[in-house]
């Protein structure tokens, strides 16, 4: 990633896994999302939006932010394990700070501090169930400080779900959880034809169907699902989504 857009909200387009040209659609828990990260902004607080991969925690965050905090909100990508360190040169990079970092941690930190009580934002941390108690602890000590001016948002795994808990000192600090979990049955039929046109007509049970046996509830699985579908169509000159293509399908997917 570009310097120039490390810390930058990503575009809408990038939202779909696969770069799948599809709708965003406004489902119970992309609402829900917007709900509490709002309420996270207003009270300049820490929100934790974890679970299980693929259930659009990341793309909910995203989407939130784009209509509540578009020029306030810097995100931080992690590589694997961080230590407060990598949190400090990431934001160091992420606030497009000039110069070269700071070679002390005392140094660096008065230069964060300084830097965050200017002017309001809203600090995401992505892929946080990379993070261990020692990291938590950092954006505790960077929040907790009287003159800093921000509000942070986590997005993880259930992992940092039970490193938080772990925690009380920073479990407390936490004003929002959210939880996301697989999207229920009857909400997914709904959803499916609005997300994307290739839905529209293919019979409830099929989708049913399909949930149960290959996507699970998980909107990952669905965007994989449809990338399959569309490129099956194209190579089997087909109109429309029947068994036959279902079954091509499932020859593409691992534990089927």
């Amino acid at each position: 990633m570009d310097d120039m857009d490390y810390g930058k909200l990503p575009p809408e387009s990038a939202d779909h896994f696969h770069h799948l040209d599809a709708n965003l659609v406004a489902t119970n828990a992309l609402m829900a999302t917007l709900d509490n990260i709002k309420a996270t902004i207003d009270a300049k607080a820490m929100m934790c939006a974890y679970g299980s991969a693929g259930y659009g925690k990341t793309m909910s965050v995203n989407s939130a932010l784009r209509k509540l905090a578009p020029d306030n909100t810097f995100r931080l990508e992690l590589r694997s394990s961080p230590t407060p360190r990598d949190i400090r040169h990431g934001l160091f990079r992420a606030l497009g700070l000039p110069g070269e970092p700071p070679t002390h941690p005392v140094e660096f930190d008065t230069l964060l501090k300084e830097t965050l009580s200017q002017r309001f934002r809203v600090l995401v941390c992505d892929e946080a169930q990379w993070m261990g108690s020692s990291s938590f602890e950092y954006w505790r000590h960077l929040w907790d400080d009287r003159h800093t001016d921000m509000a942070v948002i986590f997005a993880g795994g259930d992992n940092c779900f039970k490193v938080l808990k772990k925690e009380p000192m920073l479990a407390s600090r936490i004003f929002i959880w959210q939880k996301f979990s697989r999207i229920p049955e009857d909400e997914l039929l709904a959803t499916l034809p609005v997300f994307h046109s290739l839905w529209t007509g293919v019979p409830p049970q099929m989708l049913t169907d399909i949930d149960r046996d290959a996507a699970h509830g998980n909107f990952r699985n669905w965007v994989t699902i449809t990338k399959h579908m569309l490129n099956g169509m194209q190579k089997l000159n087909l109109t429309e989504v029947n068994e036959d293509l279902v079954r091509w399908v499932y020859s593409k997917l691992g534990g089927m």
